[in-house]
């Protein structure tokens, strides 16, 4: 149970996230462009859950927010690019050949691949991947930005879950 209200916590925590995050207009002109805040949740529960619950945690976000803050076309484009970022993320946390930034920046670039490749399928164009340099360079540099933060933030997280022990 306790487990529960701590994933429903953090779930609440990825909402917000999302929510600050669309209020924020970081676009450089180029669609698709995006801090990931919410990742950081998902990046977290890599690290100090399980692969499991991250999913859980990622989908239902995704999900509720696109309801809450956006459309349905939002919520296509953002399971698209979670699917790629997630497997990523699991696979380079699994390998523990990435540092947590590392995870995150896979995490970021291939959330823009993934939402490419379905921006291709719906225009049925192949001309959108002319965006692919520059979203790849941004899913660097805000994937560097979340595995950072989540550096610093993980050991509040292992102390505190020592602590409540």
């Amino acid at each position: 149970m306790k487990r529960t209200v701590e994933l429903g916590f953090l779930l609440a925590l990825a909402l917000i996230l999302s929510y600050v995050e669309s209020l924020i207009p970081f676009s450089f002109g180029i669609p698709g462009i995006k801090l990931g805040l919410p990742n950081l949740i998902v990046l977290l529960l890599l690290y100090e859950g399980t692969w499991k619950e991250a999913l859980l945690v990622n989908g239902l976000r995704i999900i509720l927010s696109g309801f809450l803050f956006s459309n349905l076309y939002t919520i296509l484009y953002a399971l698209s690019g979670a699917v790629f970022s997630f497997a990523g993320m699991y696979v380079g946390r699994r390998t523990k050949r990435f540092s947590m930034v590392g995870v995150s920046v896979l995490g970021g670039v291939l959330h823009n691949v993934g939402q490419l490749l379905v921006a291709m399928a719906v225009v049925e164009t192949l001309a959108v991947a002319y965006y692919a340099p520059y979203l790849i360079a941004a899913g660097t540099v805000t994937g560097t930005l979340i595995g950072l933060t989540g550096r610093e933030i993980l050991p509040y997280l292992q102390r505190v879950e020592r602590e409540g022990e």
